[in-house]
């Protein structure tokens, strides 16, 4: 008995260090290419190491390209993109989850409705409105469309359902109006659901590759994704200098990972327990 279970044991431990290589493998030959020559880098067969280290890659990718920019206005995007959904989408959800007002069912198929349809449908009409507002190649442009998301309100109010009622009940027979109610209780009590949408808008907005694409033309008011981009030339393309941009776009996400790993896991697991 004790010779099956070490056997279990032995399997489960092999096929999750199988598993770990697999998810680190394509972040190290990521690190292997950016240190290559080009030459190297789309050799067949592929090499594993370069002869010798190039790291005068991740310094030129700064002389190449507009690198501390790109960085800036992703910081900038993401952060504004970050905070706006957490704002919106949280008073949003408590109005579906709460509030009495006409046509509410309604309202909330027809946010579900968004969620049934690719986002790509909305970059036309995203698109026009930006170019009314006078927008176009410029830094708003970039996270206008993402300061509401359908999922989040979504996400959101099935947690703010979990929430007695006897406690607003009681806030409010005390003389609580429902923005008191929302910013002293509800949004303590959701402080897990407010992290794991504020991790998805985070990855959203930092990853996001196929907005900034369109709307921004000029190599300052790119975001990284858009930037590294561009270095995808249509004869040929710079492979070390383009890991190289991509280790130093995803040393942030790695950083923020490992001071806030806890909140992450406990984030990620509560939305997929309660959507």
């Amino acid at each position: 008995m004790k010779n099956l279970k070490s056997g279990k044991k032995i399997v489960v431990h092999l096929l999750l260090i199988l598993g770990s290589f697999l998810m680190v493998f394509p972040f190290v030959w990521m690190v292997l290419t950016a240190l290559k020559t080009n030459t190297e880098a789309i050799a067949v067969p592929p090499t594993f190491f370069a002869e010798v280290p190039q790291w005068v890659n991740f310094t030129k990718i700064f002389t190449e390209l507009n690198f501390g920019q790109f960085y800036l206005n992703t910081f900038i995007s993401t952060a504004v993109i970050t905070v706006g959904q957490v704002f919106f989408c949280s008073m949003a959800a408590y109005a579906f989850a709460r509030l009495e007002f006409p046509f509410k069912n309604a309202l909330f198929i027809i946010l579900l409705s968004v969620l049934m349809v690719p986002g790509q449908i909305f970059l036309i009409p995203q698109y026009i409105i930006v170019q009314k507002l006078g927008l176009l190649d410029s830094i708003p442009a970039l996270f206008l469309p993402g300061l509401f998301s359908a999922f989040g309100t979504f996400l959101l109010r099935q947690f703010f359902l979990t929430i007695p009622k006897e406690i607003e009940e009681a806030a409010i027979i005390d003389g609580c109006s429902r923005i008191k109610i929302f910013f002293t209780i509800i949004v303590p009590l959701s402080r897990s659901a407010l992290i794991s949408l504020s991790i998805f808008s985070l990855l959203y907005g930092w990853n996001s590759l196929l907005w900034p694409l369109i709307i921004n033309t000029s190599t300052e008011k790119m975001t990284l994704s858009a930037g590294l981009a561009s270095l995808s030339g249509q004869h040929s393309t710079d492979y070390p200098l383009m890991m190289a941009g991509s280790f130093l776009a995803v040393i942030p996400l790695i950083i923020l990972f490992l001071i806030f790993q806890k909140q992450f896991i406990e984030g990620i697991a509560l939305s997929g327990s309660k959507s």
